[in-house]
């Protein structure tokens, strides 16, 4: 298997990258190719302005969208963009590590985001008429690969609990889960999150790493969120509202669209 593990925190050698290590240590001894994007070692640019996209006159207007669509049909994306591109081309599973920042990733994971994830690469794509609004949540380019999350959180478990002061950490992280990676066609397994992280100690760090190493042996096994999927017929078009009497009993909000889980092969 082919891991890309996108690497989020400015200093190397702190809690998240001896994390990076665990994870690329036990992946390489499951016998798994692992490449890792390190932006802040890679001095990624996070901002999308007119310099990512060549073709662009002087004189016309930048509409990201319309311009991203233009320079992927025709190759014409700068360099880096398209160097990250084709590690998500390789991949069969996408890791996202970083600290939650003031209860979302940082920003520069999410230019690298508001980059790679081109109009025509990420979205944009399939049919759009009255009858199918494209392919995305689960479907479109990343359909048949794995993503998940790895995040370190300086709050307690119960802050970020269902009656947790900073709100339910599903809720927080739905955002990235659904809207990021689900929304491209990646199926999403349940993130791993370490908590208290600024006041672990070593017998703590022990138990996480080996937490971690388990979830890198069973990527391939964990059953992933069943977030329902845009197409399959659970949602009126145009609206794209869930419909009625589908809901989970109890589900409300980001909830409704997450629908019951299934065995391993279904």
């Amino acid at each position: 298997m082919n891991v890309l593990i996108v690497f989020t925190h400015p200093e190397r050698h702190s809690l998240n990258g001896a994390l990076l290590d665990v994870m690329v240590a036990e992946l390489k001894a499951q016998g798994h190719e692992v490449q890792v994007s390190d932006l802040y070692a890679m001095h990624w640019k996070a901002a999308v302005d007119r310099a990512d996209f060549p073709d662009i006159g002087p004189d016309e207007r930048l509409k990201v969208a319309s311009a991203s669509s233009r320079e992927f049909a025709a190759d014409g994306l700068t360099g880096d963009v398209k160097a990250e591109q084709d590690k998500l081309r390789w991949a069969d599973t996408v890791i996202l590590q970083f600290p939650l920042w003031w209860f979302a990733m940082p920003a520069i994971l999410k230019g690298w985001i508001d980059r790679v994830y081109a109009c025509g690469f990420a979205y944009g794509v399939g049919e759009h008429s009255d009858r199918r609004w494209g392919d995305r949540y689960g479907e479109g380019m990343m359909a048949g690969k794995r993503a998940m999350l790895v995040v370190t959180v300086g709050g307690w478990s119960e802050h970020y609990s269902e009656r947790g002061i900073n709100g339910q950490i599903d809720d927080l992280l739905f955002p990235i889960n659904h809207g990021i990676l689900f929304y491209p066609g990646f199926t999403v397994l349940p993130p791993y999150v370490a908590y208290r992280v600024d006041r672990l100690d070593e017998a703590r760090f022990r138990t996480v790493a080996d937490e971690l190493r388990e979830r890198m042996r069973t990527l391939e096994a964990t059953s992933p969120i069943p977030y329902r999927k845009q197409n399959d017929g659970e949602y009126q078009i145009p609206t794209m509202e869930l419909k009625p009497g589908l809901e989970t009993p109890g589900a409300v909000r980001f909830a409704l669209h997450v629908g019951e889980s299934k065995s391993q092969g279904e």
